[in-house]
């Protein structure tokens, strides 16, 4: 068996067996949507509009924030709707498609965070280079270059997943569809798929918030050293990026957290991430 034609469409139960969530589809989540498309709407305007802010850092919060609004318009707003006319299925096609879609904006926002501390390091660290290094076409090639390995990745991760056959049950256990639900209902060998996601999550996850927090411990070095108040007033503009990022691993932690074993919780907030 090397494909998932035994299972021709998934059932998303976003919630464990039971348990009534349709107060949390019908209030809370749209609510929540909501908040964060007019958020990021609104971060988008401003730095298009307002001149003082056509900088590397909020042209990348820019680009993070379009990011924002297309990653959690893909899952959202359907298990929303899937919640109100009682149709929780997706096609196996519909669940590649979302996979790819989530894993792919998942990525580029990673890669987008990264590329804000490093922003901030040299603006505060060597602000005499700040101009050369993050000069406009280093800015599109670093958004091409994110844009398009996350393509890649995206690809790799959800066709090693559809390679796998889905024989036994199709009930996916979270409100869209992820690497390790999925990988819990093949009835193929796992292995190569788990070794896969490890491998993505020591280089791509700890590189890039390795890059974050050696960028921050520069940061704090330089301020600590400082005797004038121009590193420091600098530092102001860190606060967006910090609150992007705690927001970002907030949602991460927050779309995981079920009533479900310890080892599963901790594996799919592991593994999902990236």
């Amino acid at each position: 068996m090397t494909n998932s034609s035994m299972v021709t469409e998934f059932l998303l139960l976003g919630s464990p067996d039971g348990w009534n969530m349709n107060f949390l589809y019908f209030t809370v989540f749209p609510l929540i949507y909501l908040g964060t498309l007019l958020g990021n709407l609104l971060i988008i305007t401003v730095t298009i509009a307002d001149q003082n802010l056509h900088k590397p850092m909020y042209f990348f919060l820019r680009n993070l924030s379009i990011m924002d609004v297309c990653y959690i318009s893909i899952t959202v707003p359907n298990a929303c709707v899937n919640s109100l006319n009682g149709n929780r299925t997706i096609s196996v096609g519909g669940c590649a498609t979302q996979m790819f879609l989530v894993i792919f904006c998942a990525y580029v926002e990673v890669m987008f965070l990264s590329i804000m501390a490093w922003d901030r390091y040299l603006t505060i660290c060597q602000p005499l280079q700040y101009h050369v290094k993050m000069n406009p076409q280093m800015c599109v090639c670093m958004t091409l270059a994110s844009l398009l390995s996350g393509l890649v990745y995206a690809g790799v991760h959800t066709g090693k997943t559809f390679q796998l056959s889905f024989c036994q049950s199709n009930v996916v256990h979270q409100f869209f569809c992820d690497v390790p639900s999925l990988l819990r209902l093949s009835c193929s060998d796992t292995t190569s798929n788990m070794v896969l996601l490890l491998v993505s999550i020591i280089i791509v996850g700890g590189g890039c918030f390795g890059i974050i927090i050696m960028s921050y411990i520069c940061i704090f070095s330089a301020l600590l050293k400082s005797t004038t108040r121009a590193p420091r007033k600098a530092f102001s503009t860190c606060t967006p990026h910090i609150l992007v990022v705690s927001v970002f691993l907030s949602s991460i932690t927050s779309a995981y957290l079920r009533p479900s074993s310890t080892s599963d919780t901790l594996q799919d907030v592991l593994l999902s991430s990236f």
